[in-house]
Parts: C-alpha cells; sequence; structure tokens
C-alpha cells in the first residue's frame, strides 16, 4: 500500500517540475508540497535503509527549492519577469556535482587537484567484468568470504548489525597465476558493479539484460546526484524495487604503479584521491594489483623518501575504510605477502590464501580453457591431464591449452594440397 504514496509523490512532482520549468510558480509551490507530504507518509513506511536515503535526499532538494518559490511569491513575483531576471534569481544556488561547472571543476574544487583525478580517472578500469562465481575454479573458501563481505550485506543488511560487520579489506596472496587477479573481477560481476568513470552517469539501456531474469533493464552506471530529472527517479525507484538488491558498486581497478609519480609530493595525493572518489561513489571496491611492489617494508635500505609518505597516506586511508567508511571494500592481491609493511599488513582484517589448483579445478579448468573447441576428449581423460598437471598454476594450464590449439594450425605449414571437409 505505501507504494502508492511513492506513486502519488512522483507524479506530483512530475507536474511542480514542468510547472516550474514553464515559470508558472504559483502553480508549482502547491504541488511541490503535496509531493513532499506523499514523500514524507512513504518514509514512514520505507524499510529499505538505501532508499530512505535516496528519497530522503531527493525531499530535501524538492523542500529547498519549494522554500525559494515561496520566497518569489511572498515578495509579490507570481511569475517570471520580463526581462527574465526573477526567473534566473529563482534557480537553486546549489547544483548537483555533474563536473560541467567552470574553470575549478564548477565546485570549486582545486584545478590541480581536479588534474590529478583526471590522471588517477584515466588508469582505471572501466570495462564491466563479465566472470562469474562458476567460472573461478575450486577456491570455494575465498569465494565464500568474498560472498559474506560484499553479497550477503547488500541482500540482508538486517543481518550485518552492531558488531557484526562485513569485512572491508581483503588480501589476496598466493604464488603466481592462481587467479588473485581473476577471482577479484568475478568479485565485481557478482555484485553488479561497473568500474567507475569520473562522472559517474546513470543511464538505463533497454532490452541488455539485467540483474534479474524477468527484466530487460539494465543498470549500467550510478550516481545519486547525477539523477537530473523526475523521470528519472521514478525509473531508479521502479528499478531498486523491482530487483531487491539496491547496493549497485562500482569497483576501481588499479596497479600499483598508477599511484607513483615523479612529481614530489603527488603519489600520496594520488592515493587520497582514489579513496576519496570510492567514498564519493559508495558502495565501491578498490582493487590494487601488486601491492608488494608499493608497500615494502619499512626502514630498509633502498626505500625513499616517496615510498614511506605513499606507505603513510595508505595506512591513514586504509584505517578510515576499516573505521568510518562501510562502504568501501578494499581488495589487494599479491604473490609475497611477507615482504609487505607489517603495519599494512594488519590493515587487511581478512587474508585469504589462494593456492595451486586442486585436482578437481584443474580438471575443470581444462574444460573452461577448451571452451567450444570441438575434440574428442572424454572425462577420462581429463582427468588424466589433471593428475599429470599435479603443481601447475590456473596459468600454466591456460598456456598448455592454447599451445594445444596452436597445433592444427603448425601442420598446414608442412601441408602441401587443402580439400574442405563436410
Amino acid at each position: 500500500m505505501y507504494s502508492n504514496f511513492k506513486e502519488q509523490a512522483i507524479e506530483y512532482v512530475k507536474q511542480a517540475v514542468q510547472e516550474d520549468n514553464a515559470g508558472n510558480y504559483s502553480k508549482a509551490f502547491p504541488l511541490y508540497m503535496n509531493a513532499l507530504e506523499y514523500f514524507k507518509t512513504h518514509l514512514k513506511y520505507e524499510k529499505n535503509p538505501k532508499i530512505r536515503e535516496a528519497i530522503t535526499q531527493k525531499f530535501t532538494e524538492y523542500l529547498r527549492r519549494a522554500e525559494e518559490i515561496r520566497t518569489v511569491l511572498d515578495e509579490g513575483g507570481p511569475g517570471p519577469a520580463t526581462n527574465g531576471g526573477a526567473a534566473v534569481a529563482t534557480r537553486p544556488k546549489s547544483k548537483p556535482k555533474d563536473g560541467s561547472g567552470g574553470g575549478e571543476g564548477g565546485d570549486g574544487e582545486d584545478p590541480d587537484q581536479a588534474k590529478l583525478r583526471a590522471g588517477l580517472d584515466s588508469a582505471i578500469i572501466r570495462e564491466k567484468p563479465n566472470i562469474k562465481w562458476n567460472d573461478v575454479a575450486g577456491l570455494e573458501s575465498a569465494k565464500q568470504a568474498l560472498q559474506e563481505a560484499v553479497i550477503l550485506p547488500v541482500k540482508f543488511p538486517q543481518f550485518f548489525t552492531g558488531k557484526r560487520r562485513p569485512w572491508r579489506a581483503f588480501l589476496l596472496y598466493g604464488p603466481p597465476g592462481t587467479g588473485k587477479s581473476y577471482l577479484a573481477k568475478a568479485v565485481a560481476t557478482e555484485a553488479d558493479s561497473t568500474f567507475f568513470s569520473h562522472h559517474f552517469p546513470f543511464y538505463l539501456e533497454k532490452g541488455k539484460g539485467g540483474s534479474s531474469e524477468d527484466s530487460n533493464i539494465c543498470i549500467t552506471g550510478l550516481h545519486w546526484q547525477s539523477v537530473g530529472s523526475v523521470e528519472n527517479l521514478w525509473l531508479l525507484v521502479v528499478s531498486v524495487l523491482k530487483f531487491n538488491l539496491f547496493s549497485f558498486f562500482f569497483s576501481a581497478s588499479v596497479s600499483s604503479s598508477d599511484l607513483v609519480s615523479k612529481w614530489m609530493g603527488e603519489s600520496e595525493k594520488l592515493v587520497s584521491n582514489l579513496f576519496q572518489m570510492a567514498r564519493d561513489s559508495a558502495p565501491s571496491i578498490i582493487f590494487i594489483d601488486e601491492i608488494d611492489s608499493l608497500c615494502g617494508q619499512r626502514g630498509e635500505g633502498n626505500e625513499s623518501e616517496a615510498s614511506r609518505r605513499i606507505k603513510t597516506e595508505l595506512l591513514v586511508q586504509m584505517q578510515g575504510v576499516g573505521n568510518n567508511d562501510q562502504k568501501v571494500l578494499v581488495l589487494a592481491a599479491t604473490n609475497t605477502p611477507y615482504a609487505l609493511d607489517q603495519a599494512i599488513r594488519r590493515r587487511f582484517d581478512k587474508r585469504i590464501y589462494i593456492p595451486l589448483p586442486d585436482l578437481k579445478a584443474r580438471q575443470h579448468m581444462f574444460k573452461v580453457h577448451l571452451g567450444d573447441t570441438p575434440h574428442n576428449l572424454t572425462e577420462n581423460d581429463f582427468e588424466s591431464l589433471a593428475h599429470r598437471t599435479d603443481g601447475f598454476s590456473g596459468s600454466d594450464i591456460s598456456v598448455c591449452v592454447k599451445d594445444v590449439l596452436f597445433e592444427p594450425v603448425r601442420k598446414t605449414q608442412d601441408a602441401m594440397f587443402f580439400f574442405k571437409t563436410p
């Protein structure tokens, strides 16, 4: 029943915005007030904290606009002036941060800070991964731990209250080629995440799948301040209620080298900006690959002043993530955990060992890497291959299969005649 209040509020908002844009402020004001009443009633029944937060934010924006219109009406301005002055004066003074401002970012941001963010943005991987849990062979304990930290808090937030809080920092360590980065991509996919870009645009695409089987809406980006129209707000609320999964994650995947600059003092600013971008777009995931090259032991003879400053900044930011920013998840991967600074290791409250694949995992990997390539291998053949590749990593098996797939191509180099086969 409470959804009717929301629908009525949205309908009033649509009419109010239409009258507001047309300059009919005397008609827009009561429409805004009616919408606010319905929104307020809806909030009494809404249980989802994320939806409550979103509606509260829009409620504040519409209330501010209604107060501005009332001020104009009290001053005797029922409509826009003939010279357009009143219309300009009654526009909202604060606009969402959409990156369309003037020379300083439009929101007073320091130009140097904006330049750093732009450079960091260019290093962030943007493509959306398409790797499911089933694509990761084995590693059941690692997948379960990551699911507890990413998926379950979104679906069942009521379980994670009080002292029962999800893990906020994961360190994936193990031999090279065992699938640490691959597992991080699976986390991003299962969290319905998109690698975030600079402006975090919100748009909907029809007919490209979605988060549920019965939907044809695909949410490919999400940022509350980018929802510029009432129609987008309506689509957003409807899609949230339909999917039953609100917290769409944004993920940043960077290499350690992306956080290092040749200029003194700029590297730690890059680290700070990376975490700030994640907080601004929370819930989000930060994945730092090869973190050992960035956070080695302090006090070593070959450590530079810039390296120490980077570690200090990362320690400060991760301490903030662990205590205050409950919607930012940090994932890091390394082949040499013993080379990490002890304080950095302590910041990762959950450390997961990614071992070499076992027998069943190797057998599954051979099938995955062969894909739809025609072959006559049986289950016994795959099992035999798994036994013979004891000690192989996932990367080794991938290279092995790729080399075998090129064998028919090699044979064609010695052929003298070719004919079509049915």
